[in-house]
């Protein structure tokens, strides 16, 4: 993880497998942090994984998604860009009202 930290920090794209691993990572972290199945986490193409306490989606689109490219959420996860700072610049794109990760983040 610290070597696409490092690149991203540097202005580089990190190696796929290094951004790859970093993403799930901290996709994990998220997950085992934030234990539950009502908001999925969308991170292209690397993963995704539903967290949070609440009602548990099952089928189709779920009600609360949270999408961002990898650069975007390494940022997040780490603290190097505030939750609400990268919603408000729309990094980060949020549907439904359990889609708040702020009380998670920085992992």
């Amino acid at each position: 993880m610290l070597a696409a930290l490092t690149a991203l920090d540097e202005g580089r794209t990190p190696e796929r497998p290094v951004l790859r691993e970093a993403v799930r990572t901290l996709l994990a972290a998220l997950a085992e942090r934030a234990p539950g199945r009502s908001v999925e986490v969308r991170v292209p193409p690397y993963g995704a994984v539903q967290c949070v306490p609440g009602p548990r989606h099952t089928r189709g689109t779920p009600p609360n998604v949270v999408e961002m490219d990898p650069a975007t959420w390494l940022a997040v996860a780490t603290g190097r860009l505030d939750w609400a700072a990268a919603v408000t610049e729309g990094r980060v794109r949020v549907s439904g009202i359990r889609a708040d990760l702020s009380a998670y983040l920085p992992i």
